[in-house]
């Protein structure tokens, strides 16, 4: 039998990530907490990360040539990464549902679900 737990660490760590906007590595995710709870360790930090992922109350994102980055919303989206300086934004649109129906009867699969992100320079970095 597989039994969530709901630690306090594991509480902190989600209200902590959930109160970004920008996607943070484990280590800009450590270094907030780690300023308010300095009894957590950073290897408690990537484990709780790594469950809650698996779990999919939170969704891990793989940016090119960057730290996984996380990020506390699950609601269908979509993201932009800067190149220059590597934040990353989320796309808030109707999600392309057909994209799955379209892939999986090409080429013989079944489609969970698809991430889509979106590479260039953000606004910022353009000014």
């Amino acid at each position: 039998m597989n039994i969530k737990r709901n630690t306090i660490q594991r509480q902190i760590i989600l209200d902590s990530l959930k109160g970004f906007k920008t996607h943070p590595s484990v280590d800009v995710l450590y270094t907030e907490i780690h300023k308010i709870h300095p009894t957590i360790s950073k290897a408690t930090v990537y484990r709780n990360l790594r469950q809650l992922s698996k779990e999919g109350v939170i969704t891990q994102l793989a940016v090119k040539d960057d730290a996984a980055r996380y990020d506390g919303c699950v609601v269908p989206h979509y993201h932009f990464s800067c190149k220059i300086c590597n934040k990353i934004i989320d796309i808030e649109m109707d999600c392309i549902d057909e994209i799955d129906d379209a892939v999986a009867s090409k080429h013989d699969l079944l489609i969970d679900n698809h991430e889509i992100l979106f590479v260039g320079t953000c606004e910022e970095c353009l000014a």
